[in-house]
């Protein structure tokens, strides 16, 4: 039973605690548009092939895959708030850490060592906003949503400016913006009670899976974010920007990304239901790939696709984590370390193909592969649907 679904606050009517762990969770997620303006200058300054330069975002996500796993073990030991700042210590650590690595390989360990802090301020977070909140799990998600949005669409724009100075710029960046959350949430948030009575186990995401409409929107998130990541590690290549063109543009990547999961998304889930916009979207996202494959050495023609794709990723994000809170009769932080399992395994695998699909075919590959992978996430859901309708009956009721 959710305990604030019954009010009709408004969205902007929150706890304290609600509005420190979204001012937190903007500055999280600026760390990976901070980073991504400036994957051409490591590759250059570290004699570094692609396929190596985007294996920062496959150990970043593949940590992150594996550390989901535990995150509810840990958040129901030390509570919330604690969760939260030791993500954010360790992020700032390896972060900071990185930007004195001289080597690709000791770069890609240390993102692996910020997948772990990320994976512990990034679960915990949903599920502390989302009970928190004071006007319930829809609007909750929304302001999530926005959080992560304006993070990820400011970050490029810093990290360019950052990075045309030093590409080790965006990694000292990121270590004084956690410090500032770090010190920020630990004022702003109170201690608050624990999400859960119980504590948790390490096979509590194993046996949320068991769940099929929770399992379903797991293994379709782990098919679209293999698209998500093909745009975000391998896109930079082929624009042939510097860091200052590359931070404008995933500026508007990110732009489109905030205001679609906040305006857009609610709208399209009111009137089409969610199962049916998340369909559209990822097939318009598929189809945006799809024309990077086949436009790739048009400059133009990439950089519109990827803004563009910001649109249909902000949309779809918001409907499939409205849905996953709604999937099955678990906790919400185990749902969310389950989900978030089997996405980011996606997004481990994504980037480091794409980078080697250039190497042993051309530049076009990856986007096609990538389109292919979106495609089969409908094709999922289309062939599961069954075991989701309650989704939409649940959003109805509310």
């Amino acid at each position: 039973m959710e305990p604030n679904s019954a009010g009709k606050t408004s969205l902007l009517t929150q706890p304290r605690a609600v509005w420190a762990v979204g001012f937190a969770s903007v500055i999280a997620f600026m760390g990976i548009g901070l980073v991504d303006p400036i994957l051409p200058a490591i590759a250059e300054k570290m004699h570094a092939s692609q396929s190596q330069v985007t294996l920062l975002f496959t150990s970043y996500n593949l940590v992150m895959a594996v550390a989901m796993l535990i995150t509810g073990v840990i958040s129901t030991r030390l509570g919330t708030k604690w969760t939260l700042l030791c993500g954010i210590l360790i992020i700032a650590i390896f972060s900071a850490w990185g930007g004195m690595s001289n080597g690709i390989w000791q770069l890609v360990a240390l993102r692996g060592g910020w997948g772990l802090g990320n994976a512990l301020f990034v679960a915990t977070a949903l599920s502390a906003i989302v009970s928190l909140s004071a006007s319930g799990t829809g609007q909750a998600i929304i302001l999530y949503e926005a959080a992560i949005g304006i993070g990820i669409s400011v970050g490029p724009l810093l990290g360019g400016g950052l990075g045309g100075i030093s590409w080790r710029g965006p990694f000292y960046g990121v270590a004084v913006l956690m410090a500032v959350a770090f010190i920020f949430l630990s004022i702003m948030m109170p201690k608050t009670k624990r999400l859960t009575k119980a504590k948790s186990s390490l096979l509590d995401p194993f046996r949320a899976l068991k769940f099929r409409a929770l399992s379903t929107l797991g293994i379709t998130a782990l098919l679209y974010n293999f698209g998500f990541f093909t745009l975000l590690a391998y896109s930079p290549f082929v624009m042939h920007l510097d860091e200052h063109g590359l931070g404008f543009v995933f500026l508007g990547w990110g732009l489109l990304l905030a205001v679609t999961s906040v305006f857009m998304a609610p709208k399209l889930q009111k009137r089409f239901g969610t199962l049916t916009s998340m369909c559209v979207m990822l097939i318009l996202f598929a189809l945006a790939l799809f024309c990077m494959g086949i436009w790739t050495s048009n400059r133009w023609a990439i950089i519109i696709a990827v803004i563009l794709a910001g649109a249909f990723l902000g949309n779809n994000n918001t409907l499939i984590t409205t849905a996953v809170m709604q999937a099955a009769p678990v906790e919400r932080p185990t749902a969310s370390a389950a989900y978030s399992f089997l996405r980011f395994i996606g997004g481990a695998i994504a980037p480091w193909t794409a980078g080697k699909l250039a190497e042993v075919f051309n530049p076009h590959v990856p986007f096609v592969v990538g389109g292919c992978f979106v495609l089969l996430s409908v094709l999922f859901i289309a062939s599961n649907r069954t075991h989701l309708k309650h989704i939409d009956h649940t959003e109805s009721a509310h």
